[in-house]
């Protein structure tokens, strides 16, 4: 029991899915009230009931936020900014702020992931930018440079420059960014929230050491997946 109390304290929701899920739980209510009054039989009640319980439960669970500390020395270490699958690990050439090459570990997050980003390093905030774009399929490698997105360059404590961006999906329509420029920001932070399915690209110096490797699994704010030289 004591197990069970422990793990709800350190899962909330995030403060994004407030108003989705009061208009929902509202809309959701409202339509099975009309359906359970209004229908004699009750078995399309029970079918919409059914689906309703099924759709919110979706829901709620997208818009859970674990609490998570990272606990350990953050000292040149880059941590996965989002909990999803990683699908990219390559050098690019980055053309919107750098204009050099870089190399890039990209993390695609489902639909049943955890949406709210953290800070991938500790430092201080250089430049935050949002570009309006199209909603391809996130995983796709044009997704990065088409889709709408929002870019956040952090300088770390060592001098190193990296970038996290976020990026919308086919279904994600809205990023949610909290950085601001000039700010400090630590590694345990939000950084922002992407509803409904996307990727976070982190873009890092030529040398940095890879912590990670194709297909992994992530947890954001937790599993390490660079070294910075």
């Amino acid at each position: 029991m004591n197990k069970i109390r422990k793990k709800i304290k350190k899962i909330r929701l995030h403060q994004e899915g407030t108003h989705i899920l009061i208009t929902a739980a509202i809309l959701l209510l409202i339509i099975n009230t009309a359906l359970y009054w209004g229908v004699e039989c009750k078995i399309p009640f029970y079918i919409i009931a059914l689906g309703s319980i099924i759709l919110y439960s979706l829901m709620v669970n997208f818009f859970r936020c674990p609490i998570r500390l990272f606990n350990k020395d953050t000292e040149k270490i880059v941590v996965a900014p989002a909990d999803g699958k990683i699908v990219v690990i390559e050098e690019v050439d980055e053309h919107e702020y750098f204009h050099d090459r870089r190399l890039m570990i990209s993390i695609f997050m489902s639909i049943t992931n955890v949406h709210a980003n953290w800070y991938p390093v500790d430092g201080e905030i250089k430049h935050v930018s949002h570009q309006n774009g199209r909603f391809l399929k996130a995983w796709l490698p044009k997704a990065s440079t088409e889709n709408e997105r929002s870019t956040i360059v952090i300088e770390t404590p060592e001098g190193h420059t990296v970038m996290a961006r976020q990026i919308a999906g086919a279904v994600a329509r809205r990023i949610v960014t909290y950085a601001e420029a000039g700010e400090e920001c630590y590694i345990d932070e939000h950084m922002g929230f992407i509803k409904f399915g996307s990727r976070v690209d982190v873009y890092l110096p030529l040398g940095t050491e890879v912590c990670v490797r194709m297909g992994q699994k992530t947890v954001g704010n937790q599993t390490i997946i660079a070294k910075l030289k």
